[in-house]
């Protein structure tokens, strides 16, 4: 237990959920830990645990449930920071000064390589991503930044973890495209892959207001095309299934999910007082039925509401559907 950490990335140059194989990824970090675990989050903020005495090993206990269900199922998984609060505006508000945010951020990374150290096996490849969240609030856009603001902003954690064994970083719940080309600028310039992951509403359009579509086009015509690959999360599969088109070139680019677990609105969610966590098989039905509409999505995670159990659900239906692990 507890290995000593590496002092590089493994899989950086050769990210293993980008062949044509099942993955996995965790569920709804926040939404667990204050729900199930009874822990105060201010301001939805986890990596704050890492700040506080036993913090740590509160997230290793939500982590290691997903790396067992990877183990179990012999698939690899993408297991996320606990730092989507973990940039400059959130931290300000935390009391966190720059040194101590840069040193959580590695401390968030030094954990995830601590449980790859004790569940990573040779058919269960566990990969470590930078979680990148946005500069507002997540469910709307608030005071927009422009392409260039975003990279100065977000080059402040990128830059952190590109010195960290993390092999990627992935910026969560993006809700309009200037920070998403910010962030994808910054990781290009920190050498690090990074993936984009938006947010729609129920009716398939980001906060912004802009199709899901011309989002990952516009994106990867002004960045070249150098997102490793397109997420979507913090929407119900319901919210989106209509604006897919399975044939699209820009469709083919989204390679991951991690959907609610409720099909409530992000206002609705905002609103309530209690956990809506859905129907693990149901929701894992509804990804099975997502891959006519989505041939590439092979990374499958969660958001609000889910937790490990969602996870296995969803491992075991994929995998009963026909897609064996490579």
């Amino acid at each position: 237990m507890n290995a000593i950490p590496e002092t590089r990335a493994r899989y950086r140059d050769a990210l293993p959920q980008l062949a044509d194989v099942p993955f996995l990824t965790d569920g709804g970090i926040e939404t667990t830990l204050i729900f199930h675990d009874g822990l105060e989050l201010p301001h939805f903020a986890a990596y704050d645990l890492l700040a506080r005495d036993n913090g740590a090993d509160a997230l290793r206990r939500y982590f290691e449930p997903y790396a067992e269900v990877a183990r179990v199922s012999g698939v690899g998984i993408v297991l996320e920071t606990a730092t989507w609060r973990a940039n400059p505006d959130w931290a300000e508000r935390l009391g966190h000064g720059p040194e101590e945010l840069a040193e959580l951020n590695r401390r968030a990374v030094r954990l995830l390589e601590e449980i790859r150290a004790d569940f990573e096996t040779e058919t269960t490849p566990i990969v470590i991503s930078g979680c990148v969240g946005p500069r507002g609030d997540g469910y709307v856009v608030g005071e927009a930044m422009s392409a260039e603001e975003a990279e100065a902003y977000h080059a402040v954690q990128i830059d952190t973890f590109a010195g960290t064994a993390a092999d990627l970083v992935t910026a969560i719940t993006m809700t309009y495209v200037d920070e998403a080309v910010g962030v994808v600028r910054a990781a290009q310039a920190a050498g690090v892959p990074v993936v984009i992951s938006f947010t729609v509403e129920t009716d398939g359009r980001l906060p912004s207001g802009q199709p899901l579509r011309e989002a990952i086009e516009e994106v990867d015509e002004r960045t070249d095309g150098a997102t490793a690959y397109f997420m979507v999360n913090c929407a119900h599969p319901s919210h989106f299934d209509d604006v897919l088109e399975p044939e699209a070139p820009w469709t083919a680019r989204i390679r991951g999910l991690r959907a609610n677990a409720s099909r409530l609105s992000h206002a609705e969610l905002d609103e309530a007082e209690e956990l809506d966590e859905g129907d693990p098989e149901e929701l894992a039905t509804d990804y099975v039925a997502l891959r006519a509409k989505l041939p590439e999505l092979h990374v499958l995670g969660g958001c609000c509401g889910t937790d490990h159990r969602h996870i296995g659900a969803m491992s075991k239906a994929w995998l009963s559907a026909g897609e064996v692990p490579g």
